[in-house]
């Protein structure tokens, strides 16, 4: 009675009623309770005839009680103390204890939840507030002031919880990773992203956009008058793109009705958010034995077992190498003629300190498979959605892609890449409204001043990249597609950190120069040999993040071939 029943009490009163203030009294109250009950204790001793070991025992237990006792009230009342400074940010309250806002999110359909964030954040003109998931606190940023404090710093680099359901699938990958490990990493891959190897990634790409209009054609054959969704089929040629460049694999994607590996990253990017708005799915032993878990499990065992294969084979290849020739000893899996990723982690790795394990590998190589396959298939299908939106977008860029190519019908080339000045604006206003990652989040690692807030250690504070995109005093009628946004003289004085479709700061994306380069070629071989209508406009188009930017049904294209 004396211990069990006050830390039952203490902790009922903590989970029921986290924000009321006579709960901290309350425990107070059985705090003195108990000390009460030791004097009683003490007082029925002496009238009981006991030995010197069991007074020893009696009173070792009674000052374990108190001090028990007395730590945990300590630590409910520093809870309380930050939860007090949390709640002076302004945001909405939950529905329910514990939970906080978990429900509200859950009740909204996934297509209308960035609507529901878009509409929260009005409410809050400040660019600043808070939500409840649980016992995690999160303060939203939606203004570039806010966010450069973030982005420029160089303490606010770990990851948040929100990351934390993507680390049996990345493992302690660049995205997941913080501190000493994502320096070394960081330093170590950053050679991989050299412009004389994008040069070798570039021919990659360039082979397999040509698949792909031929996948086009038929559909075009196939559907005649009628529009058919492009995002699976622009995926698949993503898929093909990353897997032959991050592992020298060629998994011939875009020949398959279906694609093992492109369901499971989709699955496995479903099941990551789903679980992030569900608290009571934080704990493995809960969340493995649920419908979810299972999917996510088995979603993983697909991707990271194919991964596994090719490192495992790519290291005997180089171990048992007869030829010196660099060429040839990048003749591995798939017969790949160039350097894929996977080969240029391998070298980095044996020159480093301490090299790799073929799960530190692994775990890189599917950051990179994740990183580049969804996000930029996902950009070049909502780049053809708005061209197909905006006839005089597109005609001025048929008359640029005429001016650079004439009537040539030879593919495009990295040199050729750079004259390329509309489409990259057209490029930039696509990454403006639609971008891959919509946020981006860190955890705090010690209280600092925001404003006239104090946003305290331990908060998580997610950066929202799509509301950032769409503040009207950086970006007028925000919802208008016009890459003239980006001509220099109207991009002079715009705040720098208003723009940051690949995040911001020291741990922005490594990959980006890659990205953009594949969403060139891509759209160039396309336009080259199409013009675009969609079915759907900016109004009507749903979408939701599921970890990217995705189309809730789809991105539906007329083709028309270019005379």
């Amino acid at each position: 009675e004396l211990v069990f029943y006050p830390l039952f009490d203490i902790i009922f009163l903590l989970l029921i009623y986290p924000d009321q203030q006579w709960g901290v009294e309350r425990g107070k109250d059985i705090y003195s309770h108990c000390i009460e009950r030791s004097y009683q204790c003490e007082e029925n001793y002496y009238s009981v005839n006991v030995g010197p070991k069991m007074e020893m025992l009696l009173i070792t237990f009674t000052c374990l009680s108190v001090l028990i006792v007395y730590q945990i009230i300590k630590k409910i009342n520093n809870y309380y103390s930050w939860r007090e400074k949390i709640n002076r940010i302004p945001g909405p309250s939950g529905r329910f204890p514990i939970i906080g806002l978990s429900w509200d999110i859950i009740k909204v359909k996934r297509e209308d939840r960035l609507r529901w964030f878009h509409s929260m954040a009005n409410q809050y003109k400040n660019g600043i507030y808070r939500t409840w998931i649980g016992f995690d606190p999160t303060i939203h940023i939606n203004t570039p002031e806010n966010a450069e404090i973030i982005f420029r710093s160089t303490t606010f680099i770990e990851k948040s919880v929100f990351y934390d359901s993507m680390v049996p699938w990345l493992g302690q990958g660049l995205v997941t990773s913080s501190g000493d490990k994502w320096f070394r990493d960081r330093k170590l891959i950053t050679p991989a992203f050299h412009f004389g190897i994008l040069d070798d990634f570039a021919e990659v790409m360039v082979e397999k956009v040509a698949i792909l209009n031929e996948r086009l054609k038929e559909q075009v054959e196939l559907h005649g008058n009628k529009s058919f969704d492009v995002f699976d089929i622009i995926g698949k040629c993503s898929l093909d793109i990353i897997c032959e460049t991050a592992m020298g694999v060629n998994v011939d994607a875009q020949s398959k009705n279906e694609n093992e590996y492109s369901r499971a990253v989709e699955e496995l990017s479903m099941q990551a958010v789903n679980r992030m708005v569900r608290p009571w799915l934080k704990f493995d032993w809960i969340y493995y034995r649920t419908e979810m878990g299972k999917k996510f499990r088995a979603a993983i065992e697909i991707t990271q077992t194919r991964c596994t294969h090719v490192i495992e084979q790519k290291k005997i290849e180089r171990q048992q190498k007869v030829k010196t020739d660099c060429q040839d000893v990048d003749e591995g899996i798939g017969k790949a003629k160039r350097r894929a990723f996977l080969d240029l982690l391998l070298e980095s790795s044996a020159n480093a300190v301490k090299p790799w394990t073929i799960e530190e590998i692994r775990e890189q190589v599917d950051t990179f498979m994740f990183a580049g396959h969804d996000t930029t298939g996902a950009l070049i299908s909502w780049a053809l959605f708005c061209l197909g939106n905006d006839e005089k977008v597109q005609n001025s860029i048929h008359q640029e892609l005429h001016e650079v190519f004439g009537n040539s019908s030879e593919p495009v080339t990295t040199k050729q890449i750079p004259q390329l000045k509309y489409l990259d604006r057209v490029i930039k206003e696509v990454l403006r409204m639609f971008p891959s990652v919509a946020v981006v989040s860190r955890r705090i690692s010690e209280d600092f001043q925001m404003g006239r807030h104090i946003i305290p250690s331990g908060c998580t504070v997610m950066m929202q990249i799509y509301q950032l995109h769409r503040d009207p005093r950086h970006w007028p009628n925000p919802s208008h597609f016009d890459p003239d946004r980006f001509l220099p003289e109207n991009s002079k004085g715009r705040h720098p950190f208003s723009y940051v479709p690949f995040s911001g700061g020291i741990r922005n994306c490594i990959g980006q120069r890659f990205a953009i380069m594949e969403i060139k070629i891509v759209l160039t071989e396309i336009l080259r040999k199409w013009r675009v209508k969609s079915r759907d406009n900016h109004e009507n188009i749903k979408k939701y993040n599921a970890l990217i930017l995705r189309p809730h049904e789809g991105i539906f294209l007329n083709l028309y071939p270019r005379i």
